[in-house]
C-alpha cells in the first residue's frame, strides 16, 4: 500500500490521517499514432503524479493522489474511432463535485496534474474559485515543466520522441515496434497569427495528420524516457511540496520589479 494514493490505502489508515493537499491527474482516451496505446495520456498522468507524490511524501507532503480521470477534450478528433470525448462542460461538473468534498472535509488545497493538451482548466478554475473561496485551485501541465530539447532531437507534440520514450520506459509492453509508427508528419495552419501564436484555432486532426501522431518518433530510446521520468516527477514533485507546506496567507510575495 502506498498511503499517498487513494485508490490503493484503506479507511483504517485514512481516518486517522490527515491532508495538505490533494492531487487530480487528468488525462484522455485518444490514438496515439499507430505504435502506442490509447491510455498513453493516462498512464502518464497516474505514473507521473504517483512517482512525483512519492517523492513529495518522503519530504514530509502530506500529499493524496486520487484516481484519474481517463476522458478528456477530444472535440477536434470526433472523427477519430474511440477516441472518447469530454466536453469542457463536464469536466466542469466532475471537477466541481470533487472540489465539494474536498472543501467540505477540510482540504483546502488542489492540483490538477493534467496530460492531455486539448485539456484546459483556467477558465473552470476561475469559476470555482468563486464557489469556493476556501479552496487554492491550480493545474499543471507536467509535459511543459522541462525543455524537451534537454532530452530529445525533436519536439513532441503528440506521440512523437518524447511520449514514445516515455512509454518505452513505463510500460514498455503496450508499445508497437517503431517499424509500425507512423512518421508523425502534420500539417500547420496557414495563418499567420495562429502560427505566431496570438490567435489560436481548433485543429482538425484528421485534417492535420494521417497517422494521429503529430512529432517524429523514431529516435525515441527506453533510456531517453527514464531520464526525461526523472526529471520531470523531481520538478513535479518539489512544487506538490511547495504547495503542501505554504500557507494560504503566505502564496504571494513581492519581486523587484525589473522594467521589462
Amino acid at each position: 500500500m502506498r498511503p499517498y494514493i487513494l485508490s490503493e490505502t484503506n479507511w483504517k489508515h485514512i481516518k486517522e490521517a490527515s491532508f495538505e493537499v490533494a492531487v487530480l491527474p487528468w488525462g484522455a482516451c485518444e490514438a496515439h499514432n499507430y505504435h502506442l496505446p490509447y491510455g498513453t495520456d493516462i498512464i502518464e498522468a497516474d505514473l507521473i503524479s504517483a512517482e512525483a507524490a512519492k517523492l513529495a511524501y518522503e519530504r514530509g507532503a502530506k500529499v493524496i493522489v486520487l484516481p484519474p480521470i481517463p476522458f478528456g477534450v477530444n472535440t477536434g478528433q470526433y472523427d477519430v474511432t474511440l477516441d472518447i470525448n469530454m466536453n469542457p462542460s463536464t469536466q466542469y461538473a466532475v471537477l466541481r463535485d470533487v472540489i465539494e468534498v474536498l472543501d467540505r472535509q477540510g482540504i483546502h488545497k488542489l492540483i490538477i496534474l493534467n496530460s492531455h493538451g486539448g485539456n484546459d482548466f483556467k477558465t473552470m478554475i476561475r469559476e470555482l474559485g468563486l464557489k469556493f473561496p476556501k479552496m487554492f485551485l491550480c493545474s499543471c501541465d507536467w509535459f511543459k515543466s522541462i525543455d524537451q530539447k534537454e532530452f530529445f532531437e525533436n519536439k513532441d507534440d503528440h506521440a512523437g520522441e518524447m511520449e514514445t520514450s516515455l512509454l518505452m520506459y513505463l510500460r514498455p509492453d503496450l508499445v508497437l515496434p517503431l517499424s509500425e509508427a507512423g512518421d508523425g508528419a502534420a500539417k500547420k495552419f496557414k495563418f499567420g497569427a495562429i502560427r505566431e501564436g496570438w490567435a489560436w484555432a481548433e485543429r482538425k486532426w484528421m485534417q492535420v495528420t494521417k497517422d494521429t501522431g503529430v512529432g517524429d518518433p523514431r529516435q525515441a530510446t527506453a533510456a531517453k524516457g527514464e531520464m526525461y521520468f526523472k526529471a520531470v516527477t523531481q520538478k513535479v514533485a518539489h512544487f506538490f511540496h511547495e504547495v503542501a507546506k505554504t500557507n494560504s496567507a503566505d502564496f504571494y510575495q513581492y519581486e523587484k520589479y525589473d522594467g521589462q
